[in-house]
C-alpha cells in the first residue's frame, strides 16, 4: 500500500443525491417530492390535517382550565421539618426560608414560595420565612417559642402605564355607579 492508495472503505461516504438536474437523473422534475399539493411546495407542512376531515385535537373533547392568575406553593408540613432537624439536615440557629428548605431537600421547586401547613408535630423553637401559613401552622410554632413570618403578597395585575388593570377599572366603575344609585 501507497500513500495515493489510500481511500475510504466503499460506502463509507455517501454522495448527497442531487435533485432537480433533468428527467434523466432520476431526481428530475418534481425532485422526489411526488406531484402537486401542499407537501410539494418548499416551508410548508401540514401537521393535524386529516384531508378535510375534522381532526383529532378538534373531535375530542376539551376539560378543565390553567389559572393564570392562580398561586402555585410548595407545601411543607411541620412534622417534615421536625424530622429533618432530628436527621440534622436542618440548622435551627438562623432563620429558616426558601433557600434553607431547598438545601435541605424538604421542597423542590415553587412559583409563589413555600405554605407552612400543620401536619405533625413540631418540638423545636424555630424562626422561619414563608410565603404563606396555616393558622393552627402558626399557633403550633409559637407555643414552642418560635415566629412565623409570612411575606406573600398577591400580585397586582396592572396596565402598561402603571395603572389598574382593566378588570380592577371595572369593577371600581360599577361599584361607584351602585353607590351613586345608592344600592
Amino acid at each position: 500500500m501507497k500513500l495515493n492508495e489510500i481511500r475510504n472503505n466503499p460506502g463509507a461516504h455517501k454522495r448527497k443525491t442531487k435533485v432537480g438536474r433533468g428527467s434523466s437523473s432520476g431526481m428530475g422534475k418534481t425532485s422526489g417530492r411526488g406531484v402537486k399539493g401542499a407537501k410539494a411546495r418548499t416551508g410548508t407542512k401540514v401537521y393535524g390535517f386529516e384531508g378535510g376531515q375534522m381532526p383529532l385535537h378538534m373531535r375530542i373533547p376539551k376539560r378543565g382550565f390553567n389559572n393564570i392568575f392562580g398561586t402555585d406553593f410548595a407545601e411543607v408540613n411541620l412534622g417534615r421539618i421536625q424530622k429533618a432537624i432530628d436527621n440534622k439536615k436542618l440548622d435551627v440557629s438562623g432563620k429558616i426560608d426558601l433557600d434553607v428548605l431547598k438545601k435541605a431537600g424538604l421542597i423542590s421547586k415553587s412559583r409563589d414560595g413555600v405554605r407552612l401547613l400543620a401536619k405533625g408535630e413540631i418540638k423545636t423553637k424555630l424562626d422561619i420565612v414563608v410565603a404563606g401559613a396555616s393558622k393552627s401552622a402558626v399557633e403550633a410554632v409559637e407555643k414552642t417559642g418560635g415566629t412565623v413570618t409570612v411575606t406573600f403578597k398577591k400580585k397586582a395585575y396592572m396596565n402598561k402605564k402603571g395603572g389598574p388593570g382593566k378588570r380592577v377599572q371595572r369593577r371600581t366603575k360599577a361599584a361607584e355607579k351602585r353607590a351613586a344609585r345608592g344600592g
